[in-house]
């Protein structure tokens, strides 16, 4: 694991490997991993297209033959480092992410890009089984948030016949756990936790509880796929790796219950326009299904039409 570790923090240089070529049986079979992995069609946060990794890194060590340890550490973690060189000429200065880069979106493109802003505060179940596969939402008004300890917390109150800290019927509930805030921020950086950890509270959860959706990251499992079929509950990805400037959207924040869990209690967030996709629609489409489906066709066809030189 220290291998590993040490391998995902080397800098991303796939693409001058690939123009000057292999020197070693390493780099060969990192070409190899990074093209076949590509060639998926997975995609950015699984959404389907051309890019699903950045890079590959191998590094290898002599061991035993009888024991051929492998440690694999994932693609988000290596996205997330810096360089950088203390000098002893004063602070490092890190220069944060350009704001006018998040998407200011007016009542007109509303109209052109089919975006369309839900008001959580006014949310009705005929609203959420209209939402669709894929589709974008600007998400406006109060959610809870809540992550693994706080599910698991739920779930026993529940098994208990206990009442809950917080009532969630007709609430949406957001996987995250913030960053604690400082200076005059309302919420540290808040992106979405992977959302499969919540698959085994799913079902007792929107049995119980009367949510109307939930929002995280990444795909959800086939049981909870079901349960949200079964209980007509959507689920909804935020985007992955941008928690800072998804905390910008966050206008209010304060913990409703479990305050002694730290950034894993339940907070109320009022949020302003928060984007967010439809990943799994009230029919159990998932667009991490379709998507990289799509792109793999895509990719064929291109393929095709480069063999026979159209």
């Amino acid at each position: 694991m220290l291998l590993a570790k040490e391998a995902m923090n080397e800098p991303i240089d796939m693409s001058e490997l690939i123009a000057r070529g292999p020197s070693s049986a390493e780099e060969a079979l990192r070409i190899e991993l990074y093209e076949r992995i590509n060639a998926l069609g997975i995609g950015a946060q699984g959404l389907g297209g051309l890019t699903t990794v950045v890079d590959v890194k191998v590094a290898t060590y002599p061991t035993h033959a009888a024991s051929k340890p492998v440690a694999l550490i994932p693609q988000c973690a290596a996205n997330r480092h810096l360089t950088l060189t203390l000098d002893g000429k004063g602070p490092a200065q890190l220069q944060p992410p350009d704001l006018s880069q998040w998407p200011q979106i007016g009542p007109e493109d509303l109209q052109t890009t089919g975006v369309r802003r839900v008001n959580l505060d006014e949310l009705t179940r005929g609203e959420t089984t209209s939402w669709r596969c894929g589709e974008t939402l600007l998400l406006s008004g109060k959610m809870l948030t809540g992550r693994d300890a706080a599910h698991k917390r739920m779930v026993d109150l529940i098994d208990a016949g206990k009442p809950l800290p917080v009532d969630l019927r007709g609430r949406v509930i957001y996987y995250v756990g913030p960053v604690r805030a400082v200076r005059d921020e309302v919420v540290g950086p808040a992106g979405p936790t992977t959302s499969s950890r919540m698959d085994d509270f799913t079902e007792k959860m929107l049995a119980e509880t009367g949510l109307y959706a939930m929002v995280g990251k990444a795909e959800r499992g086939p049981a909870a796929i079901e349960s949200i079929v079964r209980h007509k509950t959507p689920y909804l990805i935020a985007v992955g790796g941008a928690a800072y400037l998804i905390s910008k959207s966050i206008k209010a924040a304060r913990i409703v219950a479990f305050e002694d869990l730290g950034m894993e209690a339940i907070y109320e967030f009022e949020v302003q326009d928060m984007p967010v996709i439809m990943a799994v629609d009230v029919e159990g489409n998932s667009v991490h299904n379709s998507g990289p489906i799509e792109w793999r066709k895509r990719m064929a066809a291109d393929s095709i039409a480069r063999n026979i030189g159209v």
